[in-house]
C-alpha cells in the first residue's frame, strides 16, 4: 500500500521555529516530526510515500533523500495551498489507480495505533480519538452498528466527541479520487478551504461504507504545548528509558532523556523529558520537559516547558551576592 503524506502546511500556531523550518521537520524526541510518521509507516512494511509538498518544500525533498534514500518516493507541489482536499486533489494521479488502497496521514500527526492491523481491516477506516473539545477537529458520527454516517469539519455544535487525528485507510482510492475531483469541480469549501472531510461524505453519500479505529495515542504536533507532550511521551518509551549516556562533567542525567551526537555537557541537570539535538553545548543549565535542537547553546540557565531551535544562544543571568541577614530576593 502507498501513504500519502500532507506536509505543505505553514505552521503558524508553531511560530517562530516555522519561519526557517517546515513544520514537520521540527524535532521531537530524538527526531523529527515526519521522521517519526515515515518510521512507523515504513515498520508497518510502507514503502512507497507520495509528499505533498509546499512552504520550505525544497527542505523537506532534501530530507527525505537524505534520510530515507530506500524509499520511493514522490513529490507533489501543492501551490497555492487551499486545503487538505486540494492538496490531495493535486496528488490524485499518484494513487488513484492503486489496487491496494491508499493511506493518508497528515504531516503534522504522531498517532499510536496497530499501523498492521489497521492495514489488514477490510474497507474504508479512519482513524479516531475521543475528545474533550470535538468543535476544533474533523469529527465522526458512527450509527449502532458503527458504521460512519456522517464526517463534518469542526462543527459547531458537534454530536460527537470522536475526531478524526489524520490518518485515512481508503480502499477504493479511485473513488476518494472522483470525490476530490467533484469538491473542486463544485468548488465546495468549508471554512474557506478545500476538506478531506467533504470528499469523505460525498463517498458516504453514494454509498461508500467507513469504519473506525480508536488510536491509542494522538500528538497534534501544531502547536508547543502539544509538542512539548508528544516528546515527553515518545522519551517514556523503552527505546529511551534504557539509554546509556556519555559522562558529562558533573552532570546528573534524569531519565527519559535524549542527547545526540557530539554535544558538550557540564555543571548542569538534564532531565526529565528533555530531547537535546546533535552538537549542542550545555553549561552551568538546569533543563527539563524542553526540547533543544542543534548546534545551540545554553549557558547559566534554568528552563523548563522550552523549545530552542537550532544555532540558537541563550546565556541567563549570573550573580554574585552578599546577602545579610532578614533578606529576600525574589527574581520571579
Amino acid at each position: 500500500m502507498k501513504a500519502v503524506i500532507p506536509v505543505a502546511g505553514i505552521g503558524s500556531r508553531l511560530r517562530p521555529h516555522t519561519h526557517t523550518q517546515p513544520k514537520s521537520l521540527v524535532p521531537v524526541a530524538g527526531n523529527t516530526i515526519l521522521g517519526h510518521i515515515i518510521d512507523r509507516l515504513q515498520d508497518a512494511g510502507i514503502e512507497e510515500f507520495v509528499f505533498i509538498i509546499g512552504y520550505l518544500g525544497e527542505k523537506i525533498e532534501s530530507y527525505v533523500r537524505r534520510y530515507y534514500p530506500q524509499l520511493r518516493s514522490t513529490f507533489v507541489v501543492q501551490e497555492p495551498r487551499e486545503g487538505i482536499g486540494h492538496a490531495l486533489w493535486l496528488a490524485r494521479e499518484t494513487f488513484r489507480h492503486d489496487q491496494d488502497g491508499v493511506l493518508v496521514m497528515l504531516g503534522d500527526t504522531i498517532v499510536d495505533v496497530d499501523l498492521r492491523d489497521l492495514l489488514r481491516t477490510e474497507g474504508n477506516v479512519l482513524a479516531v480519538k475521543e475528545v474533550k473539545t470535538p468543535s476544533i477537529f474533523g469529527v465522526v458520527e458512527t450509527n449502532n452498528s458503527g458504521r460512519v454516517t456522517k464526517v463534518i469539519e469542526k462543527p459547531r455544535i458537534p454530536k460527537s466527541n470522536y475526531a478524526l487525528v489524520g490518518l485515512y485507510k481508503i480502499a477504493d482510492p479511485a473513488w476518494l479520487a472522483s470525490a476530490l475531483e467533484r469538491i473542486i469541480e463544485q468548488d465546495l469549501r468549508t471554512h474557506n478551504e478545500f476538506q478531506l472531510t467533504d470528499a469523505l461524505m460525498l463517498m458516504i453519500q453514494d454509498g461508500a461504507q467507513m469504519t473506525t479505529a480508536p488510536v491509542d495515542h494522538w500528538f497534534d504536533c501544531g502547536r508547543k504545548d502539544s509538542l512539548l507532550e508528544a516528546n515527553a511521551k515518545l522519551l517514556n518509551r523503552p527505546e529511551f528509558l534504557g539509554n546509556k549516556y556519555p559522562e558529562f562533567p558533573d552532570t546528573i542525567i534524569i531519565p527519559p532523556v535524549s542527547i545526540g551526537k557530539d554535544c558538550q555537557i557540564s555543571h548542569s541537570i538534564i532531565g526529565p523529558n528533555v530531547a537535546i539535538g546533535d552538537r549542542t553545548i550545555v553549561k552551568n543549565t538546569i533543563l527539563s520537559d524542553s526540547i533543544i535542537g542543534s548546534y545551540s547553546e545554553l549557558r547559566q540557565a534554568v528552563m523548563h516547558d522550552c523549545i530552542v531551535g537550532s544555532d540558537a544562544s541563550f546565556r541567563g543571568l549570573n550573580h554574585s551576592l552578599n546577602i545579610g541577614d532578614n533578606t529576600e530576593i525574589d527574581y520571579s
